[in-house]
């Protein structure tokens, strides 16, 4: 028995469009999970970015002309083939059950949104409703539950594109729209079928590529001197302590070779130094030792130094924190990381969560939420400081440029996913960053990738991971903003609201044969 679809209303007189709706439920299934394995494949490390729009418009076939039921069971399989391959490198912390929830989480705003793309089907404007519902879901994911985990947005896809100088304009949320929005051309053109509609998603893609090579991504600025500190992290044979004292004496002898290279006129004198997240997990204003070493290194090199640093408190817990190391006067401002990551630094529902799993207590402390914006005065520049995940989070990044941070950096430790795709997937959204608020980006990883990243989102130096370097590189610091930065999440807003138009007004459209 044929199941009920829907007609198209765009459709030529005396011929349906809706070749979806005869479509049965193991070809919906097939193409909902190759439509996940495109994504994934669009990612870094792989990073084909332009399988994305395939990609959507191959979800957003399968889902068209279905039920809501079907949709959402079609996007659950999207999404769990998405983030099982994307996010594999969680398994290497908590085992494999948490990539599997992790997975699950994630995969269930997809499945909201392949129910949303049944209902959205049903309207004339399908394509433009279907992008704008990818903006929504990533909305939600950004923030639902804990604050959110928004890993997998399509614009974070899109780090080596043509495409990404759009993100100057609206950011994370606009360049994921237009790539969904391509996609929602692709599938129409695959529902009309003919040469024209063929004709008209071609146009749609060469247009859109013409745009973004021409909007302006300025580079200038007051050049500033910088050296960022790659100091690597033993592997293997030594207890917890012993690891953590080697890996802080492994950035201080790093500085003390920059500091060498400086005297001996290998290497220019930067005007300040970035050490990555972790460089010191001794909390130097506890232990002597760890003071002494930081101290030493500052001083020897003789310009101020970003440090990242584990810190004992407030209270029972523990801050994950970028101290200002002046080689005069000493430690002085810091920045505490405001985003926590939930089960990785500090575990919610702690007593609840153990009923479950011991794996709560490889979190013993929970780390502090900080309350300050990362905006530090090292040397001489004014820079923003985020860490680690907080660049995936668009307010966080943001309002260290707008309280006036003329230089982004990230101070990261990616070690313990060793040499999975973590640390590229990253890489990609500090190159993204880069453009959408015209700043240069410093990486600063204990065992890479570290890099500079210029203003248009180029890559100016990298470091491979596992090895010990210093990267040293001149960068433009900058005071203007791009009109993505000015915009803030308004973007993200009416791209969102526009969805949920889109769902009322295909609601009310009649599923007919």
């Amino acid at each position: 028995m044929q199941r009920q679809g829907v007609v198209d209303p765009a459709a030529p007189p005396g011929r349906s469009a809706d070749v979806p709706g005869r479509t049965g439920l193991t070809a919906r299934l097939l193409a909902a999970l190759a439509s996940g394995l495109l994504l994934y494949l669009a990612f870094p490390p792989v990073g084909l970015w332009w399988l994305a729009a395939p990609s959507v418009a191959l979800l957003t076939l399968a889902c068209r002309g279905t039920s809501v039921r079907r949709g959402l069971l079609l996007g659950l399989v999207h999404g769990l083939t998405t983030f099982l391959l994307l996010v594999e490198w969680a398994a290497t912390i908590a085992g494999p059950g948490a990539l599997v929830a992790l997975a699950l989480l994630e995969a269930s705003f997809l499945a909201l949104l392949g129910g949303a793309l049944a209902v959205a089907g049903r309207a004339t404007l399908w394509p433009l409703w279907a992008a704008a519902l990818w903006v929504l879901q990533e909305a939600l994911r950004a923030r639902l539950p804990f604050g959110g985990f928004p890993w997998g947005r399509l614009a974070f896809s899109q780090g080596e594109s043509p495409l990404l100088p759009l993100a100057a304009l609206g950011g994370a949320p606009l360049l994921g729209f237009v790539v969904a929005l391509l996609a929602g051309a692709l599938a129409w053109a695959a529902v009309r079928r003919t040469r024209v509609a063929a004709a008209v998603a071609a146009v749609s893609v060469l247009t859109t590529l013409g745009v973004a090579v021409l909007v302006p991504v300025p580079t200038d600025g007051a050049p500033v001197r910088v050296a960022v500190v790659q100091g690597n992290v033993p592997r293997l044979g030594l207890d917890f302590n012993d690891q953590r004292a080697a890996v802080l004496t492994n950035h201080v002898d790093a500085t003390h070779a920059l500091a060498a290279d400086v005297r001996a006129g290998r290497a220019e004198r930067p005007d300040l130094v970035v050490w990555p997240e972790n460089a010191s997990d001794l909390d130097p204003f506890t232990d002597p030792d760890a003071f002494d070493l930081i101290d030493g290194a500052v001083k020897d090199v003789g310009v101020p130094v970003l440090v990242g640093a584990v810190l004992d408190g407030p209270g029972d817990q523990v801050s994950n924190a970028g101290i200002v190391w002046d080689p005069v006067t000493g430690p002085g401002e810091r920045y505490v990381k405001r985003h926590p990551v939930p089960f990785g630094e500090y575990v919610p529902l702690r007593s609840l969560v153990r009923r479950v799993t011991s794996k709560v207590d490889l979190v013993p402390r929970d780390f502090a939420k900080g309350t300050t914006v990362g905006v530090l005065d090292v040397g001489p520049v004014r820079l923003g400081d985020v860490i680690c995940f907080e660049v995936a989070y668009d307010d966080l990044v943001r309002d260290v440029v707008t309280a006036g941070g003329r230089l982004l950096v990230v101070q990261t430790n990616n070690a313990t996913f060793g040499r999975s795709g973590e640390t590229v997937q990253q890489l990609a959204m500090g190159r993204l960053r880069a453009v959408e608020h015209g700043r240069a980006v410093l990486v600063s990883a204990t065992s890479g990738i570290s890099a500079v990243i210029r203003p248009d989102g180029s890559l100016q130096a990298s470091a491979p991971v596992f090895t010990r370097e210093v990267l040293q590189a001149e960068v433009p610091t900058r005071s203007g903003t791009t009109l993505a930065t000015r915009l803030g999440a308004l973007p993200e807003l009416a791209l969102s609201l526009l969805a949920l138009l889109g769902l009322v007004l295909a609601a009310r459209r009649p599923v007919t044969a």
